[in-house]
Formats: C-alpha cells, sequence, structure tokens
C-alpha cells in the first residue's frame, strides 16, 4: 500500500473545505513531513485532529493538496474505474449521440488534475498535477477499461505541469492517431488535431452555444474575431449567413478554418485570414465598414486575480469597436473564458462599452460551457466560460 501523511490544517481554515471546495492552499496548512514529495497522498485533519479528507500534496505548488475524497477511500484501480465511470455515466445521459465531449472536467469530476476528452475512437487526456502523472498508469487502464478507445493521446503540454514540476510532452500513448480523424459537431464534419490543436484538439466548451446563433445568422454579413478554426464562423453559415469573415492571429488555424469549409462545402460564404483582432477592429471601424453579426471568443484575457483592471480594458476595447461595427438591430456574440471575471463584471465592462459608444445594447441570450463542462458548486473557479448575445440597436 502507498504510505498516506497525516497533515493539518490551522485553525479555522477548514471552512472552505467542509463547503465543497477541493483546494488547500500552503497557507492554511501547519506544515508537511519533510520527506513528503510531489504527489503523495495525505489524509487531511482539522488543528483538533478531526478527519476532514484525502488528497493529494505537492509542497512546491500555491494550491499545497487537491481534494479526492470526503473518506479514506483507497486511491487505488478501483477509484479510478469508478470515478471515470460515473463522469462517462453523466456524459451518455446529457451528450446523446454526441462524437466529441469531455468526459472527465477534473474537479467537477472528482478528479483534480485530470483531463479527458473523446473525439470518436479517440480519446486525449491531459495529467495536470504530479498527483495525476503519478498514478498514470491507473487512469490509462481505467481509460481503456471504460471507454475503450482506439488511440490514448497524452496533451500534457500545459503551462500547469511546469509550475507542478513536470514535463511537457505530446504523445500517443495508446494505439496509433488516425490520419485525420473526424467528429460531427452540430452537423458540421471536423478534423480533428490530435496533438497540435488547441487544448486537446478542440475547444469543446463553445459547443453548446454555437445554436445560439441560428436565427441570427440567417441573411447576415458576419465578422467572427479570434476565430481559430472557424466552427463560430462555419456555424453561421450553415445557419444561412450570406458572407463569413473569419480572423485570427495562428496561421495553422486559419488553414485548418479554411479546410474545414471545404470540406463542409461552405467556402463560398467564408474566408478566413490571419490577422491582429485589435488592429482589425480598428482599421474597420475607421473605414467604417459594416456588419450584421459580429462574433468575439478571444482568449483568457486574465491570467491572474490582480490583473482583472488591464484585462477588462482589453475586453472593452474590443466589444466596444464591435458594436461600433455592428448595423442597428445587429447581433454581438461575446465571450471571456477568464474564470477571473465574474459574470457581473463581464455585463457591466459590456454596459460600459455601449455607453461609450451611444448605442442600446439588450441581452437576447446566455450561455456557458457545455453540459459536458460541469461546475463543481462550491469551487467558483470551475464557472469560467460567460456568453453573451446582445442586440445593439
Amino acid at each position: 500500500m502507498e504510505p498516506i501523511h497525516t497533515i493539518r490544517l490551522k485553525p479555522g481554515e477548514q471552512d472552505r473545505l467542509l463547503a465543497g471546495h477541493p483546494w488547500i492552499y500552503q497557507n492554511e496548512l501547519e506544515g508537511w513531513p519533510l520527506d513528503a514529495t510531489p504527489g503523495d497522498l495525505v489524509d487531511l485533519h482539522d488543528s483538533h485532529g478531526h478527519f476532514l479528507g484525502r488528497g493529494y500534496l505537492n509542497p512546491r505548488t500555491t494550491i499545497a493538496v487537491r481534494v479526492l475524497a470526503r473518506d479514506r477511500a483507497p486511491v487505488d484501480q478501483n477509484f479510478f474505474l469508478e470515478k471515470i465511470r460515473q463522469a462517462q455515466a453523466l456524459r451518455e445521459r446529457v451528450m446523446g449521440e454526441r462524437s466529441a465531449y469531455r468526459v472527465v472536467h477534473g474537479e467537477a469530476d472528482g478528479l483534480p488534475g485530470l483531463v479527458a476528452d473523446r473525439y470518436g475512437d479517440a480519446v486525449a487526456i491531459q495529467l495536470l498535477t504530479a498527483g495525476m502523472d503519478r498514478r498514470r498508469d491507473l487512469i490509462l487502464a481505467a481509460v481503456e477499461e471504460v471507454l475503450r478507445p482506439r488511440t490514448i493521446v497524452a496533451r500534457n503540454d500545459s503551462t500547469m505541469r511546469e509550475r507542478e514540476g513536470l514535463p511537457r510532452e505530446r504523445a500517443a500513448i495508446r494505439g496509433q492517431i488516425p490520419p485525420e480523424p473526424i467528429v460531427t459537431i452540430n452537423g458540421l464534419d471536423v478534423a480533428v488535431d490530435l496533438l497540435e490543436g488547441q487544448k486537446t484538439g478542440l475547444f469543446l466548451d463553445q459547443v453548446d452555444n454555437y445554436p445560439l446563433i441560428e436565427r441570427m445568422a440567417g441573411g447576415a454579413d458576419v465578422l467572427d474575431c479570434f476565430c481559430y478554426v472557424g466552427l463560430w464562423g462555419l456555424h453561421a453559415a450553415r445557419y444561412g449567413a450570406t458572407r463569413v469573415t473569419g480572423i485570427d492571429q495562428s496561421p495553422a488555424a486559419i488553414k485548418q478554418a479554411t479546410a474545414l469549409a471545404e470540406r463542409n462545402s461552405l467556402a463560398d460564404r467564408c474566408a478566413f485570414r490571419v490577422g491582429n483582432v485589435f488592429d482589425e477592429l480598428r482599421e474597420r471601424d475607421r473605414r467604417r465598414e459594416a456588419f450584421d453579426l459580429v462574433i468575439l471568443d478571444p482568449p483568457a484575457f486574465v491570467k491572474a486575480r490582480n490583473r482583472i483592471p488591464e484585462a477588462l480594458a482589453g475586453y472593452k476595447e474590443i466589444n466596444l469597436r464591435a458594436m461600433r461595427l455592428l448595423r442597428p438591430g445587429g447581433f454581438l456574440v461575446t465571450c471571456s473564458c477568464s474564470y477571473h471575471l465574474s459574470a457581473e463584471q463581464f455585463r457591466r465592462m459590456l454596459w460600459d462599452a455601449a455607453r461609450d459608444v451611444r448605442r442600446t445594447a439588450r441581452l437576447v441570450a446566455q450561455g456557458a460551457q457545455g453540459r459536458d463542462h460541469p461546475v463543481l458548486l462550491g469551487l467558483a473557479e470551475s464557472e469560467y466560460l460567460k456568453c453573451c448575445v446582445l442586440q445593439v440597436l
């Protein structure tokens, strides 16, 4: 059996854990054994010695302990089998016949530090922490038994691994990667780059939000900013847009977006180009261009809580420019994946932008991360994606 250290929280530091939050910070602990190494199992106790839960420790990171169980459950093969079975059972219930979805969403599925995404017969995993990396073989065996994939790809290229003292890697670790794996997303055939694509191949958290524009895209001239591989714009074209212009700074993403437009017989209405969105919005505003639908789906602008004011300025800049480009009555789809930024702060920023351009904006629809990315109540950080659909008058 693997040794399990016993550590205590400082007096009064147990409330957040008891309320359901699965993270313990270094400054909340009385200490840890000098011989403890990253990934070791620990039993957490309050300052009086009462057992609170079991997790794994990394003494070198700010989040020192991530909780796996509220009891003394063995963290063994059966533990991972049961957790991944439960996660897959939820997806089968809520996702229907979708061929691309997140199977394991870290803390929300009781497996902090683990992400597993399914793309048809392939599964891409991310082992983000030392605690999960130490249990790689147990996880792979559970994934193989529950999901039965032909291919398992390790997408361990997140900067989070560096903070955990782990190397980055991208590799097929079970089976071989098919030449061009194809999944269906809302009727579109989408090729997935399992080794080089963003995240684990695609951004899956917006899939439930794309249909929000179905009744707004018909006959529209669309500008899709931060388009990546073009899924927002391709959905707009599929829903009847007459012209879609997509912009992203990644040449590889633009190449893939163009190929997807051709694959789905939408190339006659979609044009994707490499560009800096901030510069493009300013230039199109200067030329007084006008669109019926503008989409903003940028990367996270907020990397730390103390950078929120700077990030809000960036969000306001792009949203203000987008509003100026909209014809009266046009629609703005605007998103933030920065979990440090609350939904209230995001909406307040949109109100400020509308006020500054002297336009009236009304919120007609809202979206969040998809059903395969559940939010853990008690962990505010697990609710990160905001998607607002505004009509700008």
